[in-house]
């Protein structure tokens, strides 16, 4: 099979490796469709300190080409349409067994991050991957490949939001018009919310009124903090979503938190440098900053039935489509600071 495997810094190279070989309790998965993530162009870049050679990848789709003796073909069969839970969680630890499987503390140590001994990664951008049918979701086969790529990502914002606990009502600030900061605005207004969106890039603004945001600005051109507060009647918002990697910016989404509000860090920081803060207003006014990271295994599940039942329609944001022989153009396409979700695609 072919394989887009990084063999180092911006260097992508379409090897030829073996066919891998089911377990009983396995299919053999044939990947049709990949979506670039911000660590994949990390990756890429160098900025990760993941061993080599890789082969990222996690936001991938495909379909079932063989199963298993021990996989259920009730529940799983050749040429359904598929995607993977792609953390490798160990089951066993304690996060594991109090349903936060994606804080799994084995997860760092797996072959996923680290394999001096072989390839690590992913491997979302090979042609066929093993799959334990446990870690495996059907869609309908009428959605495509490139629509059931987008799973991965939505669960991310669907366990961001979910923990925020929105209520009817509330004024929510998220900050950044990427693809993660629009999945936000989908779902902040599904759950009965004002959304405000800050994001510079005025195309990105306008497509996140489309997506429903209630009200956009560019926080490059006003005073954000006091424009935020001026249309919350001087309170702030009550959830803030930050989807930037700016440290700075995480200053600027704790300051746009009302009394009593939630601050979400969804957004690693890139660099991850110390950020200022007023623990005397947390304290008095009982700001809760907190993080959200993965999905876990239920608000995976819930991402597929949201674009499983077109719930959330993820077509805009699709930018472009390239095959994986072009991995390069695909990689560099992704780059770009304007652009959405990058997707390659394997025949």
């Amino acid at each position: 099979m072919k394989a887009i495997v990084e063999t180092g810094v911006k260097q992508l190279e379409i090897q030829e490796l073996p066919m891998p070989v089911i377990e009983k309790d396995e299919v053999l998965m044939k990947v049709r469709a990949n979506g670039l993530c911000t660590n994949d162009l990390r990756d890429y870049l160098g900025d990760m300190k993941y061993t080599y050679p890789r082969i990222g990848g996690h936001e991938f789709s495909g379909e079932v080409v063989e199963i298993g003796s021990e996989v259920n073909p009730e529940h799983f069969d050749v040429g359904d349409h598929v995607v993977k839970y792609i953390i490798p969680a160990c089951g066993e630890c304690h996060y594991c067994k109090t349903g936060r499987e994606n804080l799994c503390i084995e997860v760092s140590k797996s072959t996923t991050f680290q394999n001096p001994d072989g390839i690590s990664g992913f491997l979302g951008m090979s042609q066929y991957i093993t799959v334990k049918s446990r870690d495996l979701y059907k869609y309908p086969k009428e959605v495509p490949f490139t629509h059931s790529a987008f799973t991965e990502p939505l669960a991310c914002v669907v366990n961001s939001v979910e923990r925020a606990q929105l209520m009817f009502g509330q004024d929510v600030v998220i900050i950044g018009g990427g693809v993660m900061g629009l999945f936000h605005v989908v779902l902040a207004k599904l759950s009965g919310t004002r959304v405000i969106l800050s994001e510079p890039n005025a195309e990105r603004r306008k497509l996140a009124e489309e997506l429903g945001a209630d009200l956009t600005f560019d926080p490059t051109k006003v005073d954000a903090v006091a424009f935020v507060k001026e249309q919350t009647e001087g309170r702030g918002a009550e959830v803030v979503f930050n989807t930037t990697s700016a440290p700075q910016i995480a200053k600027q989404a704790m300051d746009f938190t009302a009394t009593g509000g939630q601050t979400f860090m969804f957004s690693s920081l890139h660099p991850n440098d110390p950020v200022p803060t007023d623990m005397g207003v947390v304290h008095s006014y009982e700001k809760l900053i907190t993080g959200t990271v993965s999905p876990k295994i239920p608000t995976f599940y819930r991402s597929v039935q949201l674009i499983a039942k077109g719930i959330v329609d993820v077509t805009p944001l699709l930018a472009k489509t390239f095959d994986y022989t072009d991995a390069v153009d695909a990689f560099e396409y992704a780059l770009r600071p304007d652009t959405l979700k990058t997707i390659i695609t394997f025949d």
